[in-house]
């Protein structure tokens, strides 16, 4: 189960210029459930929703209920009040304050991805309380992909090429965490064609394609 986190309507949950933080987190998601769906024997649920603000514990029943094998919730960062730009940067995944042996070695695998892609520094795997990481039974990450209070990073989560960056270096982290293999593409049906006669003069080839369809054979004349 993939997690935008936060919503539409999430107020103060947005960068010093002004960008919503839901704007970069939903947009990753709907990235990253198209890069998983790439791969074998995936189906991807969401948390969130794109019209409205969906209650954390609202989020953590669904994936309870549906007994996902992993939630996984995207997010910006922020430093500071919100209302400046600040010097903090970097990347950074969170994981519950117990550190479950397989959240720790799948955040450790998405974090390298992350770093490794976006370049940005790597602040490491950390634990936290965080609602989702707490309330979720089965192996849960929370992914902080940059600082909206940093300048140049706030630039970069605007952009349709980091948000693209961000996705696949998570969806790598889960293909190696759970060795995924990759859909192979269904070759489409050859089609085989057959030339029945060629004529210099319009009306034989005329005449044997009307025998043609008068056979049930689909005909046509071609100069």
């Amino acid at each position: 189960m993939i997690d935008a986190g936060h919503g539409v309507d999430t107020p103060g949950k947005r960068a010093v210029d002004g960008m919503k933080e839901y704007e970069f987190n939903s947009a990753v998601a709907h990235k990253l459930k198209e890069f998983l769906l790439m791969f074998k024997g995936i189906s991807v649920l969401y948390a969130h929703s794109d019209s409205e603000d969906v209650p954390l514990h609202v989020r953590t029943n669904s994936a309870n209920l549906h007994d996902v094998d992993l939630f996984i919730s995207i997010h910006a960062n922020a430093h500071g009040d919100g209302k400046d730009w600040t010097s903090a940067e970097g990347i950074e995944t969170f994981v519950y304050q117990s550190k479950p042996k397989a959240a720790t070695e799948l955040a450790t695998l998405v974090q390298a991805e992350l770093v490794k892609k976006t370049k940005r520094k790597d602040r490491g795997v950390k634990t936290a309380k965080f609602y989702v990481l707490e309330k979720t039974k089965m192996t849960a990450i929370l992914c902080e992909c940059g600082f909206m209070t940093n300048k140049q990073e706030a630039a970069l989560l605007r952009s349709d090429d980091y948000r693209t960056l961000c996705a696949k270096a998570i969806a790598s982290g889960l293909s190696s965490y759970y060795n995924l293999s990759k859909v192979k593409p269904t070759p489409s049906t050859p089609i085989y064609k057959v030339q029945v006669g060629a004529f210099s003069h319009k009306q034989n080839a005329t005449k044997l394609a009307k025998e043609l369809k008068n056979k049930g054979y689909h005909a046509i004349i071609v100069k």
